[in-house]
């Protein structure tokens, strides 16, 4: 329980299906002296996930994540811009942090189960294995955030909310008299507390930050940037140069510290690699198959032709060129509605 209105509904839904429910809130990394701004368990947050706990009548416990979510989460964040990379933490926290440390405190309660307010839904197949499939809100659905989740973890999982619209989520909020019912979405990285990812890091990573060279695709140098983390594939503004053309960021020259920029059309590639890769039911469909594939939370899937090289690596090729390809981002595969895992692009 996080406070908000999702994970409220959700432990209310339960409650309505006949459920045991116990409420747990992860406390999770602050900066010190942010501790009041941290998007998802602010001292505030807090007390509003205590108040629906009390409403439903059901046992709530805040359970201290700080020191494993910082080692885990952050420090993964911290390495990823200092490897050159764009990282997504939410990955990590999912797969180490909800769907590892707090499992286990779910299990020492005596849980059968553990319930987010996360959009999506699991069912199972004709093998009786389960799948993991998208929201009926397409417009909210997180199953991208969760391919990592195995059988066994699917097993021990319930997404109460992953089969409403996020509007029918707020009527459940005001029919169930929830205190939350207008509370609004978190939308940031809840360590960074509102702020800009690239002001956490002159805090937090100070060493990354190394002004350099900022060059065109035949090696000319073009101005200076103030540090490599502070840039992403595709970014055009905030380069401080000054061309005939709009130039774009296109890699990353971690080596020599150099930021390699060029037009718009020598942005797009038509090919990925990626590693780290999770197998919903196991194993991948097939060595080659076409799959849609999503190279971003808020990208829209295109289709890809998937080859699998072993267990832990894969390439994935495009009709037509992708502009948005990230090293650190997730890139995942769905057979329809179907999440079938993903990986690390590298």
């Amino acid at each position: 329980m996080s406070g908000g209105v999702d994970s409220s509904v959700a432990a209310a839904l339960l409650l309505q299906q006949g459920y045991e429910v116990i409420g747990l809130m992860l406390r999770l990394w602050s900066e010190p002296g942010k501790e009041d701004e941290n998007r998802c368990c602010t001292p505030d947050s807090l007390a509003q996930a205590r108040r629906v706990a009390y409403q439903l009548d059901i046992p709530f416990y805040a359970i201290d994540a700080r020191e494993i979510f910082h080692d885990m989460v952050v420090n993964y964040f911290l390495n990823g811009y200092a490897c050159g990379l764009t990282p997504n933490p939410c990955l990590i926290c999912n797969r180490q942090i909800r769907w590892g440390f707090l499992r286990q405190k779910a299990h020492e309660f005596g849980a059968n189960y553990m319930a987010t307010g996360h959009y999506a839904q699991i069912s199972t197949d004709v093998h009786n294995q389960f799948i993991l499939l998208r929201s009926v809100d397409k417009g909210k659905d997180q199953s991208y955030v969760l391919y990592s989740l195995n059988q066994e973890q699917l097993a021990f999982t319930v997404l109460p909310v992953g089969g409403y619209a996020k509007s029918q989520v707020r009527k459940l909020a005001k029919y169930f008299n929830l205190p939350v019912t207008d509370r609004k979405d978190s939308q940031d990285l809840c360590f960074l507390a509102g702020d800009d990812y690239r002001n956490f890091l002159i805090r937090n990573y100070p060493q990354t930050i190394k002004p350099g060279e900022i060059v065109s695709i035949s090696g000319d140098s073009l101005g200076w940037h103030s540090g490599l983390a502070f840039y992403t594939i595709g970014q055009r503004k905030g380069l401080n140069i000054y061309t005939n053309i709009p130039l774009y960021v296109l890699a990353k020259d971690l080596a020599r510290n150099k930021l390699i920029v060029g037009p718009r059309e020598a942005l797009g590639k038509r090919q990925l690699t990626a590693s780290s890769i999770n197998w919903i039911s196991g194993a991948p469909p097939a060595n080659i198959f076409q799959a849609l594939v999503k190279i971003r939370y808020t990208a829209e899937e295109v289709l890809g032709l998937v080859s699998v090289q072993s267990k832990d690596s894969l390439s994935v090729e495009f009709s037509e060129p992708l502009r948005d390809i990230t090293p650190g981002q997730a890139v995942v595969f769905y057979d329809h509605d179907v999440c079938l895992g993903g990986g690390i692009i590298q």
